[in-house]
């Protein structure tokens, strides 16, 4: 296993880089608030190709691997992209593994494969005929997930990119939404044992893509604090030489590190499909969740008051942070507490 990037990961991060820095600037970010999604950046995204980058060439996808969707991953986060690529690339890789199996659903899953709509995940199977609080639920055209033991692909008839339905309200500009499971507006593409093998191997990808996301977000955090201290002045002094502010922004960059590491691991073990790769990226949600969003308040906190204000950069990343890592890890505490108890139960074999 090697975590480095290939010549050809790292052209496309430069390239992503470019291309959102040009494409996504601060501006945009505020503008597309509070719905948190931007229908003309998102038809430039899906224009490149890149929902469809990680799906097989014969689906009309880039050939690409999970690997490289976590590159595009943390350059969204780095600028904060208002576009569901994370939830988009996830669905179209598990509805390209059930194209063609003869399921009612191979029409409507190739017209998502071939961009024309924009499908999600719901990270959570659905409970009393509702899929609750569904990343990018709100400007979707379907929603795939699970109900009992049948992944379906909930068609949302007046919801999409271009006409956005209810959002939940949360502070994160989040296009957040609930998502109602009815029969008449379902098509069930696979049901049994297989069907949630694969719903919970979407959801593992999910869960480390979002940590790729916040690795980038946090990241851009500890920048926007490098840049602040070295102008601000206190008692005639730059914070910025204050050893306690150079001890915390040096310690977020350590963690960060490490929250790609794992989070790079984890999106490395969900292509491959391996035994421990819904554990990793479990993990990998949980360590980048928490490690983003100190990152993003220490960064407001050298900023002083003026962190707070909307004027400033650092509160977009703040409260994004915040709802990412909830989004995909959930309660912190319930989250630790399972994968605890699962490592334990582990440790007698």
């Amino acid at each position: 296993m090697d975590l480095n990037l290939s010549s050809e990961q790292a052209a496309l991060d430069e390239t992503l880089r470019a291309f959102l820095g040009k494409e996504s600037p601060t501006d945009v970010v505020r503008a597309a608030e509070p719905l948190g999604f931007d229908p003309r950046l998102w038809r430039k995204v899906a224009e490149l190709g890149l929902p469809e980058m990680a799906v097989p060439g014969e689906f009309g996808g880039g050939d690409g691997t999970l690997l490289d969707l976590a590159v595009a991953a943390q350059c969204i986060g780095h600028y904060l992209a208002p576009v569901p690529l994370i939830e988009a690339g996830v669905a179209n890789r598990l509805l390209a593994r059930l194209v063609g199996t003869g399921g009612a659903g191979d029409e409507v899953i190739e017209k998502v494969l071939s961009g024309e709509g924009l499908a999600t995940i719901a990270p959570e199977p659905a409970a009393n005929g509702r899929m609750r609080l569904v990343p990018a639920g709100a400007v979707s055209d379907a929603v795939l997930g699970l109900d009992e033991d049948r992944l379906v692909l909930v068609i949302q008839p007046d919801i999409g990119p271009d006409c956005p339905g209810r959002v939940i309200p949360n502070l994160g500009s989040c296009p957040v939404g609930h998502c109602e499971v009815r029969e008449d507006q379902l098509i069930v593409v696979d049901e049994g044992p297989g069907a949630v093998a694969g719903y919970r191997r979407a959801v593992s990808e999910y869960r480390a893509l979002t940590a790729c996301a916040l690795a980038g977000a946090g990241y851009r955090a500890i920048e926007l604090a490098a840049d602040y201290v070295l102008q601000r002045r206190a008692f005639g002094t730059l914070i910025g030489s204050f050893q306690s502010v150079q001890h915390r922004l040096a310690w977020d960059v350590t963690v960060l590190d490490g929250t790609w590491l794992l989070a790079y691991e984890a999106a490395w073990a969900c292509d491959a499909d391996t035994a421990d790769a819904e554990r990793l990226a479990r993990m990998a949600s949980l360590h980048a969740a928490e490690a983003a969003f100190r990152a993003s308040a220490d960064s407001l906190h050298v900023h002083g008051g003026y962190g707070y204000t909307l004027e400033y950069e650092i509160q977009l990343y703040f409260r994004r942070t915040k709802a990412w890592g909830l989004l995909a890890a959930g309660d912190p505490e319930a989250g630790y507490a399972a994968l605890a108890r699962e490592l334990d139960n582990g440790s007698d074999d």
